[in-house]
């Protein structure tokens, strides 16, 4: 059966600077989604949403924005400026995990609040001729909440829900609740993704097996720690090109390069990579010691030295 891997969006990670070396580089993702726009009761898109879906900055990728609310005239306001862009779909993020967004009823946290999912939904269908998709986690404190919510859902036109097989208060601990997301294909009619815990190659084939019937399939952490990962999947191999770390130096290269003319002075940059390699680190053969030796490099040509360094000892 043939299928298809998207990039799950990862806030201050996955922008344009990355997906457009990642698919160069690496290849192997058919869509990506770009990390949501939150207005946050200001009906203004910031500079950093507007350069991130920008068409000149995505002219080789297929780019999907996304939304972060739980009000409908701001769901209204994102569908205006993304259609005036030119994108066609708009994804609705109820997925998020984090306190900050769940405490205030979005991301996950607005999972079971059914009434007002129907009422935001019922408005940009009625209002709008966009193309909604769904990204959601199955609840915040239990997975029975994606299950009232579901039927709602039914209602409307929605071309497909991305679940992430875990619930918000677990953020990232602990393993995926694969019987949970069983039950979700059970409830509905609507198209469904995977997203959760796709971090190998075997990983993979296993939820393939367990899913048959799911043809979609979102990498978010997974895809940073193994850039990799994607076009393995896709070639059905467990073997590294023979140039992997020739490849992955241009590709943090690339990175390091176009943060650093964005990014102003030495500490942003800094703490932007450290956020890579608490990913990047995990594929290689000691992550803790890798990730140490990036977190005590102290200036840029300290940390230059770290990654060749590492690069070298793979």
């Amino acid at each position: 059966m043939s299928f298809k891997l998207l990039s799950s969006p990862l806030q201050g990670f996955t922008d344009f600077r990355f997906r457009n070396a990642f698919h160069h580089y690496f290849g192997g993702i058919d869509t990506f989604y770009a990390p949501y726009i939150r207005l946050d009761g200001k009906f203004k898109i910031k500079s950093s949403y507007q350069r991130d879906l920008q068409l000149e900055n995505n002219t080789t990728l297929d780019v999907i924005p996304q939304v972060m609310t739980n009000d409908a005239d701001e769901f209204l306001f994102v569908v205006k400026y993304i259609q005036e862009l030119g994108y066609k779909e708009l994804n609705w993020n109820l997925g998020c995990p984090y306190p900050m967004v769940t405490k205030r009823g979005m991301g996950s946290g607005l999972v079971k609040e059914a009434s007002k999912i129907d009422h935001i939904l019922d408005r940009v269908h009625s209002e709008t001729d966009v193309v909604v998709s769904m990204k959601m986690r199955m609840g915040y404190d239990n997975s029975d909440e994606i299950l009232d919510t579901l039927p709602i859902l039914e209602k409307y036109p929605i071309k497909n829900i991305a679940i992430h097989a875990r619930i918000g208060k677990q953020l990232y601990k602990g393993g995926v609740d694969l019987d949970a997301f069983q039950r979700c294909i059970d409830y509905t009619k609507h198209t469904l993704y995977y997203n959760g815990d796709i971090t190998t190659v075997s990983r993979f084939k296993e939820m393939q097996e367990r899913f048959p019937s799911i043809n979609h399939w979102m990498i978010g952490r997974g895809l940073i720690a193994d850039p990799f990962l994607p076009s393995m999947i896709k070639a059905n191999t467990t073997e590294y090109p023979e140039n992997r770390l020739v490849v992955f130096k241009e590709f943090h290269d690339t990175i390091y390069k176009q943060y650093d003319e964005f990014l102003s002075g030495p500490t942003p940059i800094k703490m932007k990579m450290l956020g890579f390699w608490e990913f990047f680190s995990q594929s290689f053969s000691n992550p803790q010691k890798t990730y140490k030796a990036i977190k005590k490099a102290s200036n840029p040509v300290a940390y230059k030295n770290a990654v060749s360094e590492i690069l070298k000892k793979e």
